[in-house]
């Protein structure tokens, strides 16, 4: 009984503490864990791990559907401090937020000679250069330590 309870209470908040984070901030291993939980507790509703991942892990690949809505909307303009406002000075400007990178959605077919490693580094390659010409790279280097742009879209072509 008291090994029951402790399971119980265990499963409870390691629960809550998955809801309590961000969706964005969930790893592949935190989603598969919250969706096997949610498989035993028979919650899922029909859904498949695609759609679970997309409706409860956040997808990042919203980035890939359009160039143009990959554009963040902008933060809310701060409101004026009465000390500011007093003195007659402007309060400083919200920086604005940088564009989602974009990442191509199949490997480029001119590239399928190539062995698939190979074909996904040209085909991100001739992504990233395309995307210098217009600033669509979301402010993302080649290679960057915690993953650049060529980490992110590898992951996305072998997805």
């Amino acid at each position: 009984m008291l090994r029951t309870l402790i399971v119980a209470s265990a499963s409870a908040i390691a629960v809550a503490s998955v809801f309590a984070t961000p969706a964005s901030a969930l790893t592949m291993k935190e989603c598969s864990a919250k969706y096997q939980d949610a498989k035993k507790a028979n919650t899922l509703k029909g859904q498949k791990w695609n759609d679970f991942r997309k409706a409860q892990c956040g997808d990042d690949d919203a980035s890939d559907n359009d160039a143009a809505a990959a554009v963040a909307d902008p933060a809310p303009a701060p409101a004026a401090t009465p000390a500011a406002t007093a003195t007659g000075q402007k309060p400083a400007a919200a920086p604005a937020r940088a564009k989602a990178a974009v990442f191509p959605r199949v490997v480029s077919p001119k590239y399928s000679e190539e062995s698939p490693g190979k074909a996904r580094l040209k085909t991100c390659a001739d992504q990233y250069n395309a995307n210098k010409a217009t600033n669509a790279n979301g402010e993302l280097k080649w290679i960057e330590k915690g993953g650049g742009y060529w980490s992110q879209c590898n992951a996305k072509l072998k997805s």
